[in-house]
């Protein structure tokens, strides 16, 4: 019997998926913000299934037999990937399952801040729809027209290049190095060309901070941002100011500086923000594709296979 942590809450479409294997995985369910429940699981537990709650090294200090981290997404920031190596226990992602998902609520969450979907909502809702606000045909974009800038080129962006190509936008993207296609350009100039920048790239030392106040500079005036990467890579405090200046037209965004956003984050505050809580990868399908792969890495561990897509070297 493998037995599991899971941190989340299921639903009735996830415990119908693992009925079938409880013969030999044993999976116990926690909320995220229940620690009294994930630690008493915790010590008995052979796998974990993560999602967001941070995992440190003095939680794992409290995992005696603990043999696999297994993020349910691509992004390992918050595991102790560190501290899993020294204790011997291997982390594992899963690169590319939750790319349909997060592509299409990344084109969600620029559809949404570009013809001003929150605003709209409220004044139909109010009564004051009527006449039109004579501002829209001055402000509102169509993706079509609009270049969109990829910042990180890798399954999700190219998802996005793929949906907004079809909807007749033209696409540039940067990475870490020129890839010779026509659409790369360096950061600088992707800025300084793009109705629309969109965040697709791991939080890392390196991207920390990547778009602070100088790379707002760069930016077309009116232009959007969509972040559905990783919060810490805009410097909140310079994207609020952009978009008070109107340097930026609006913004999308899943993800935060701090999750949950403190009620105090003054983005909260703003009429051309699209909020959305670090959500977008978050559906039936990329759950069903989420258990399929967290199941096979288990049967791995139970027939003492190698595991797919471990990210660290354990230490032996």
């Amino acid at each position: 019997m493998v037995r599991v942590l899971a941190h989340f809450v299921a639903g009735e479409k996830v415990t119908n998926f693992l009925s079938a294997q409880r013969d030999w995985l044993d999976v116990r369910f926690c909320a995220e913000d229940d620690d009294d429940t994930f630690y008493r699981e915790l010590s008995d537990a052979e796998v974990l299934w993560h999602v967001l709650r941070p995992v440190s090294g003095d939680d794992l200090a409290r995992a005696p037999h603990l043999r696999l981290v297994h993020k349910l997404g691509a992004g390992v920031n918050t595991i102790d990937v560190t501290a899993a190596s020294a204790r011997g226990i291997a982390v594992a992602n899963m690169p590319g399952a939750n790319a349909p998902s997060v592509a299409e609520g990344t084109v969600l969450l620029m559809l949404a801040a570009l013809r001003r979907l929150p605003a709209l909502d409220h004044a139909t809702r109010i009564g004051s729809g009527w006449p039109s606000d004579p501002s829209l045909g001055e402000t509102v974009r169509d993706i079509g027209s609009c270049t969109v800038g990829l910042i990180g080129y890798g399954s999700i962006a190219k998802r996005v290049e793929r949906i907004v190509v079809a909807m007749g936008a033209r696409v540039l993207h940067t990475s870490t190095r020129d890839d010779g296609t026509p659409g790369w350009r360096s950061l600088p100039d992707l800025l300084a060309d793009s109705d629309i920048v969109s965040l697709h790239l791991p939080l890392t030392e390196a991207t920390t901070g990547l778009l602070g106040r100088e790379a707002f500079g760069r930016l077309k005036p009116g232009a959007v941002l969509v972040n559905t990467a990783r919060g810490p890579i805009v410097d909140e405090d310079a994207l609020v100011d952009a978009l008070r200046s109107g340097r930026l037209a609006a913004a999308g965004l899943d993800v935060f500086a701090v999750e949950p956003v403190p009620q105090d984050n003054p983005v909260l505050d703003l009429p051309n923000v699209v909020l959305t809580p670090h959500v977008t990868w978050y559906t039936a399908d990329t759950m069903r594709r989420y258990l399929e792969l967290a199941v096979d890495n288990c049967v791995r561990l139970r027939d003492g296979r190698d595991l797919a897509n471990v990210v660290n070297q354990v230490a032996r």
